[in-house]
């Protein structure tokens, strides 16, 4: 599926929805953001147990952000504003690699990413069993995950402006309760409580799985480019309000509940916070935060799924995956793509939270190591692309952003047990299979490709397949469309393949 296969990169014309579906504007995307990141503190509780006291919990939230989030956004902001479409960095890493590993970093996101939502059904009943103990029972636990899964997949299908607004409210909805614990905790806060650890009980592979999953996905929102309204302004706005916006929803919480309530860290665990916010403000205020987690719950679960289905119909929509995954349903969402990652998520929802933790951080840093490499590579290759918004770094200093990042992500790695190396090898393995077996099936026509001069959207590409000697290849008003021209080899140009609208291969 190179440039020999027909692989077409439309800048223009991928991710386009009819005109009738709303596009995203910076609050819901900003909300969107959140939840693909973070969606509250929900999770972190088991921060503070591996790393025997708050201190190091506290020193990881206050940190690891300023280390790794913040050069993952700007990475983001930089390449998903130079490319705004749908496959956000499956397109960036076929630009600056080609599409094989393009097509890599797809199965390997998108994989890490239906596992990382298979935890959400998972972890609302986790919340709830607690005040409702009957979800500790397999016969209501597995019907109460499909009947979530099923109800939560159809309200993707209605469209991404509606999980964009749901999101704004889910947000609300469920920082709001600890505001309130925050406020309420004032009075018995004592700051010492905040330095205590316990070095000898410290789980350095926990701890840091546990903060690389509460601050990692900043990369996720870029494959709904295509349908945010205006991305080249709105991305960077939105991704600076949703890093201030995370970094304060699990320091806050934290702070109020370590430093207020006298607490073994080993009790410090997934649901803990509903037990804080009875110490603190009694049974209403526990049974608040057990229904806010709920509730974040539900806004991770279709925040992930909506950039995984997105993801899958962007790569159909360059040629990297049957059309089928591309069709779109009246309300501009992606039919097929949604089916499949929701089975993803129904098929992985029996492993346990930690492993499917661990599982997808292995993946997600090998992808995001591609992405630090792309982001460098590009800023070398393709100096003169248009970049809309830059890290104001020039290209020594932009590495310079990337090392710290890359080291964490080295580290997670290396500190992954050998389960999680088999499977993610595994994983890793069938990509690298799949790649090729997908090349056959499109020269032997098994499934329909999309290729050029096909439509793509509302829009129609206007790239055409057979050569055109007579004519020279026209202006590419597009900089990021003319900086992947250059790829082309010297044969194809002195073919006179036609090309207009911004279309160029992928390659």
């Amino acid at each position: 599926m190179g440039e020999d296969e027909g692989m077409v990169y439309d800048a223009k014309n991928t991710g386009s929805s009819d005109k009738s579906n709303p596009k995203l504007t910076l609050l819901p995307l900003i909300a969107l953001i959140f939840y693909e990141v973070s969606g509250g503190p929900f999770g972190v509780e088991d921060s503070v147990r591996a790393g025997g006291g708050p201190l190091l919990s506290l020193l990881g939230f206050l940190i690891f952000p300023l280390i790794w989030s913040v050069p993952e956004a700007l990475v983001t902001a930089e390449l998903a504003t130079s490319f705004p479409e749908n496959g956000g960095y499956v397109i960036w890493i076929s630009s600056a690699f080609g599409p094989f590993w393009g097509f890599q970093e797809g199965f390997w996101k998108w994989f890490s990413g239906v596992m990382d939502n298979a935890l959400y059904p998972v972890l609302f009943l986790d919340y709830l069993k607690h005040s409702i103990p009957i979800f500790n029972l397999l016969v209501a636990r597995i019907p109460a995950l499909l009947g979530l899964t099923v109800s939560l997949t159809y309200l993707n299908y209605r469209g991404l402006h509606i999980v964009g607004f749901s999101a704004v409210l889910l947000a609300s909805f469920s920082l709001f309760p600890f505001i309130v614990m925050g406020i309420l905790s004032v009075p018995r806060i004592r700051p010492q409580r905040w330095f205590a650890v316990d070095f000898g009980k410290v789980d350095w592979r926990g701890y840091f799985n546990s903060l690389f999953w509460n601050l990692n996905y900043w990369d996720k929102a870029s494959t709904v480019a295509g349908e945010v309204e205006d991305p080249r302004k709105t991305f960077p706005k939105a991704l600076y309000g949703a890093v201030a916006l995370v970094v304060c929803a699990y320091l806050i919480p934290l702070l109020s509940g370590t430093g207020a309530v006298k607490t073994d860290p080993s009790e410090w665990s997934d649901g803990y916070f509903a037990e804080v916010g009875m110490l603190i403000g009694g049974a209403w205020l526990k049974w608040w935060i057990q229904a806010a987690s709920a509730m974040s719950n539900l806004g991770l679960f279709e925040a992930e799924m909506s950039s995984d289905a997105f993801q899958l119909l962007g790569m159909s929509e360059i040629g990297m995956l049957p059309s089928v995954f591309s069709l779109r349903s009246k309300y501009g969402t992606p039919t097929v793509s949604i089916l499949c990652s929701a089975t993803g998520v129904i098929f992985l929802s029996w492993m346990s939270f930690q492993e499917i933790i661990e599982f997808l951080n292995f993946l997600y840093s090998a992808g995001m190591l591609l992405e630090f490499a792309a982001f460098i590579r590009l800023r070398i290759k393709k100096p003169d692309l248009h970049r809309p918004y830059k890290v104001p770094l020039e290209t020594f200093g932009a590495t310079m952003l990337c090392i710290p990042p890359a080291f964490l992500l080295v580290l997670v790695m290396c500190l992954a047990s050998l389960k999680t190396y088999l499977v993610s090898g595994t994983v890793i393995i069938f990509g690298f299979l799949l790649y090729p077996a997908l090349v056959h099936m499109k020269n032997e026509r098994w499934f329909q490709f999309k290729t050029a001069g096909e439509p793509s959207g509302r829009f129609k590409n206007d790239l055409e397949d057979q050569p055109v000697a007579s004519e020279e290849p026209e202006e590419i008003n597009d900089e990021a469309s003319t900086s992947l021209l250059s790829e082309l080899p010297s044969s194809k140009k002195d073919k006179g393949t036609q090309i207009s609208s911004g279309a160029t291969t992928l390659d």
